[in-house]
């Protein structure tokens, strides 16, 4: 604890306030979640995306762009994260949503609308924050927005309609929108990734590789635990009203959600392990497949089933279950990754401990 930063070692009691404001001017601030939803253009909502790319951009500026090639090479890791990300993540959902919720269509359909939307954003800072691969992630990250792109309409298809089908339950009619799609992965990775490959060719040229990284990247650091702390209020905010007038309705949601982003993670480190990856890989595939683009899941289901349909709230509630899990499961992965990968030099250096001297 002593060897990290003051923002790092209470991060868990600075999201809990985040989302302590965020409720609170929800409640309290008259107006100010239809305020923020009306800052959008072509469905993006300008704040959310503000504080997501003020998020990013630093963990993307962090990567080693010219050893991504390695990660690429590495055929264990890409087939176990597609395998994971677009065919156990989705199944799950959907098995997890019928279980859980069959009374409850509007939001069932929503949890697995989420379940399609495969992560691009946040799993980079929780991977960071976890020592996980950052040239892993990266790659990971962009080969899912390629497959969302291509493949999430088609998912759409089969898990709401011909899956249920087959199984003589109730199939939902939707239609989604590529354009949003593409949107969704322009903006929320494109532009950080352009901006933090830039910074990155530009620093060392100038700089070298070494001062680049000793003096840039630790001013540039704590922006994106402060984008992380601002997005979380300001989805709170927005979605204050909807929590606290139908709490029950939360919980039913979050509980698949719980459910499906610890199992997921740990089938994922497990898996990972078990193919011969290391500490460091095999925490940047469990947490992009255990984490999702609720940006993406919300924007889809607004524009499908509306703003106030219990599609959208479900979607909504994905990143106020995700966010509080995934960082427990950051401590989690750093607490159990001696045990599972013993003497791994992948793994996130121990702080040596103080003695006193009773001299």
């Amino acid at each position: 604890m002593s060897s990290m930063s003051f923002l790092d070692r209470w991060l868990p009691v600075w999201i809990l306030a985040a989302m302590a404001v965020g409720l609170l001017l929800g409640r309290l601030v008259p107006g100010i979640g239809e305020a923020l939803g009306a800052l959008e253009v072509g469905g993006v909502s300008v704040p959310i995306a503000i504080g997501l790319l003020v998020m990013m951009y630093p963990v993307l500026a962090k990567v080693r762009y010219d050893e991504t090639h390695r990660i690429t090479g590495d055929r264990r890791l890409m087939a176990t994260s597609l395998v994971l990300n677009w065919l156990v993540g989705p199944a799950l959902m959907f098995a997890l949503a019928w279980a859980l919720l069959p009374d409850l269509p509007e939001f069932r359909t929503g949890l697995i609308i989420v379940g399609l939307a495969r992560c691009i954003a946040m799993v980079l800072i929780w991977n960071d924050l976890a020592c996980g691969d950052r040239e892993a992630a990266a790659v990971l990250v962009a080969i899912n927005s390629v497959f969302q792109v291509v493949a999430f309409g088609a998912l759409g298809w089969f898990y709401l309609q011909v899956l249920p089908s087959w199984l003589g339950l109730p199939t939902t009619s939707a239609e989604f929108s590529i354009g949003a799609i593409v949107l969704s992965v322009l903006v929320f990775l494109g532009i950080p990734l352009v901006a933090g490959f830039l910074t990155r060719l530009l620093g060392e040229r100038r700089l070298g590789r070494t001062a680049y990284e000793q003096k840039v990247l630790p001013k540039l650091g704590p922006w994106a635990l402060y984008g992380l702390l601002f997005t979380i209020v300001l989805l709170f905010a927005l979605q204050g009203d909807a929590i606290l007038a139908a709490p029950l309705d939360v919980v039913r949601i979050a509980l698949p959600l719980l459910v499906y982003f610890v199992v997921m993670f740990g089938l994922a480190l497990l898996a990972s392990r078990a193919v011969g990856m290391d500490y460091a890989r095999s925490t940047t595939v469990a947490f992009t497949a255990s984490g999702n683009n609720f940006e993406l899941a919300i924007a889809v289901a607004i524009g499908t089933f509306g703003a106030t349909s219990g599609q959208a709230l479900a979607g909504t509630v994905g990143p106020l279950i995700e966010v509080p899990v995934l960082v427990a499961l950051v401590y989690v992965a750093k607490a159990i990754g001696p045990r599972l990968f013993p003497g791994d030099p992948t793994l996130p250096p121990v702080p040596e401990r103080r003695t006193v001297s009773t001299a």
